[in-house]
């Protein structure tokens, strides 16, 4: 186990760093086995099933905290599309349809509401990249996610403002207001986004692989691993609770009282938020800002690339590519008197930069999974406004998604995933991953072919969505199975990129690669407006045709690029770690004397 330990650079804040200490008790689902304080042989690697430890209780609370904000999330933007496209209902101020008319406000059309759903995507998750630089660089995560609460808190209150009877009766500046307000939220939503799940997932200090015994006499490891995929499990599990109740009472608020209480009751839960992380403050594991760490992992990557440039770019690939770049830019390899002042840190932290870039390289393939993802509250539910929906609001049933992960998300860490390593199959992220984008792939063949038969039977044909049309004489739950497998592929996918970011990056820079996950959906965005023109009648069976094949494709090299990195999955989770930390402010002559006593240890190789 490791401790944490605390101590003041000079002139600098708080700075953790561990010391090997001996094992303490662990215990796993209510004390089921006891530590044999044992660490496993290459034989018990080999051999022996893998478990997840307990989660401390600080991760529940802070998962919580992240079920609130996503209760506001999803709450407001799940309106956004009726709020935007539909006219107002006659008889009504407040934008509410009451069972016999569509709820709406602006009634600006399907283009116009699909631009401004694409548009809070993007930003949101573009944003994230702003919120892990100042937390890993000055203020921690910590502060860096209170202050995007109180961004997010005006961002909310603007949204309210934008949905009051007497500011909806001037849809300009109902729009203006609500512009405004997706903006600023935006900006909160991204900084509390790139931080709340590295914070989630460092409460749980355990690091290094146990063995230990059952009740039943069972030998078993505890695989630091296995529990932070749990807790991502069950964090993006609370993330669907929030979403589920917020959609769902939020479709009914703008369906019988108006759309202002869609956005007043998101704004209230939101208050939670502070609160908890107010309470709960001093229990946290908070990690300061490194100061330096950015810098120097950006001079690592200049310096690594040193003499590797050419005028011919078959050249310059080949020469960034021949498996020496890293290795030759470690401290150990280079004289000291050949080392720049800034070369404080050890040969692990550079394996350990080596390592996050790869998972940077692997979230570069995600912007064509987020495709079939962004369908759901957009298109998606547009589509259910021309079928029989029975006297449901039409963007009630875009909830099946985040129901059908609560249900499935235990299935699949309680019963499918254990299986499957029983059964010896290692089913590494890079797999899981693949089988999201294929999951993917299938639910948008599902709504093609539901939208195809929409045409078909729909009484305007290709003008489905014309407001004069009766709905096409097709039960709205139809789409099941389009939302269920969207749901199954966030399991593989989104939820593995989570803890694929969290493990594999440097950690110091924790916030900075999970934003890079992050923003990989803010450009899967921008590849969306690309395709703004098919979000209409009579283009929507090539809307989501286009969006299986990019889905499809990308699966493909997705696989063929990183089926060599699925070998080194453990090979990567086994690298020794650096005592390198960083600092709490610019570089101080202590950090400099403890990399000058690194260096006089470490033997340099001769050519």
């Amino acid at each position: 186990m490791a401790e944490v330990k605390s101590s003041k650079a000079d002139g600098g804040d708080l700075i953790i760093a561990h010391q090997e200490t001996p094992a303490v008790p662990v215990y796993y689902d209510d004390k089921d086995f006891v530590n044999d304080d044992k660490t496993p042989t290459e034989e018990d690697l080999a051999t022996l099933r893998r478990v997840a430890g307990q989660v401390p209780w600080t991760a529940y609370t802070i998962a919580f905290v992240e079920l609130c904000e996503r209760f506001s999330y999803y709450g407001v933007t799940q309106v956004f599309t009726n709020f935007v496209q539909q006219p107002l209902p006659s008889n009504s101020v407040t934008g509410a349809g009451r069972i016999v008319q569509q709820s709406g406000a602006l009634g600006l059309g399907q283009r116009t509401a699909t631009s401004i759903t694409q548009f809070n995507q993007f930003w949101a998750y573009l944003m994230p990249l702003a919120g892990a630089y100042v937390a890993d660089r000055y203020w921690g995560r910590y502060k860096t996610i209170m202050v995007s609460i109180a961004f997010a808190m005006v961002g909310h209150i603007l949204l309210v403002v934008c949905a009051i009877p007497s500011v909806i009766a001037t849809p300009k500046a109902s729009l203006g207001v609500m512009i405004l307000g997706i903006i600023i939220m935006g900006g909160g939503t991204g900084g509390f986004k790139s931080n709340i799940s590295p914070l989630i997932a460092e409460q749980y200090r355990q690091e290094k692989k146990e063995v230990v015994t059952l009740p039943t006499g069972e030998r078993v490891i505890v695989d630091p691993i296995l529990t932070i995929s749990r807790i991502f499990m069950y964090f993006y599990l609370m993330i669907n609770v929030g979403a589920l109740t917020g959609q769902i009472s939020m479709v009914y608020a703008e369906h019988y009282v108006g759309f202002y209480l869609s956005y007043l009751l998101p704004t209230i839960m939101f208050i939670f938020c502070p609160l908890i992380m107010v309470i709960c403050r001093k229990k946290y594991v908070r990690t300061p800002a490194t100061y330096s760490v950015l810098s120097r992992s950006m001079q690592l990557m200049a310096f690594a690339s040193r003499g590797k440039w050419s005028a011919n770019p078959v050249r310059t690939y080949k020469n960034l590519t021949d498996g020496s770049f890293w290795e030759n830019a470690k401290p150990s390899k280079i004289p000291a008197e050949q080392r720049p002042s800034w070369m404080t840190f050890d040969d692990q932290w550079v394996d350990e930069v080596s390592r996050g870039i790869k998972a940077c390289k692997v979230f570069l393939w995600y912007p064509l999974y987020w495709i079939t993802y962004n369908q759901i509250n957009g298109n998606l539910t547009s589509q259910a406004a021309v079928m029989d929906t029975k006297g449901l609001p039409n963007d009630i049933l875009s909830n099946l998604n985040p129901f059908s992960l609560i249900i499935l998300i235990p299935v699949f860490d309680l019963v499918l995933y254990p299986g499957l390593r029983k059964m010896g199959f290692n089913f590494t992220p890079i797999k899981k991953i693949t089988f999201g984008f294929i999951t993917g792939v299938f639910a948008m063949i599902w709504a093609a072919v539901l939208q195809y038969y929409i045409y078909q039977k729909s009484p305007c044909g290709y003008d489905a969505a014309n407001p004069k049309c009766d709905p096409a004489p097709i039960n709205v739950w139809a789409q099941t199975g389009a939302f269920v497998l969207i749901a199954i592929s966030e399991i593989f996918a989104s939820i593995t990129g989570l803890e694929y970011a969290f493990t594999k990056a440097p950690t110091n820079m924790k916030s900075l690669v999970t934003s890079v996950f992050l923003v990989m959906s803010a450009f899967s965005t921008a590849i969306g407006f690309a395709f703004v023109g098919l979000a209409n009648d009579p283009l929507l069976v090539w809307n989501y045709t286009v969006a299986a094949i990019l889905a499809a494709l990308g699966a493909f090299f997705f696989w063929m690029q990183f089926r060599e990195l699925d070998k080194q999955e453990d090979e990567l989770n086994s690298l020794a770690k650096t005592s390198f930390v960083g600092n709490g402010g610019p570089t101080t002559e202590t950090e400099l004397e403890a990399a000058n006593a690194r260096r006089s240890s470490l033997v340099v190789e001769k050519p």
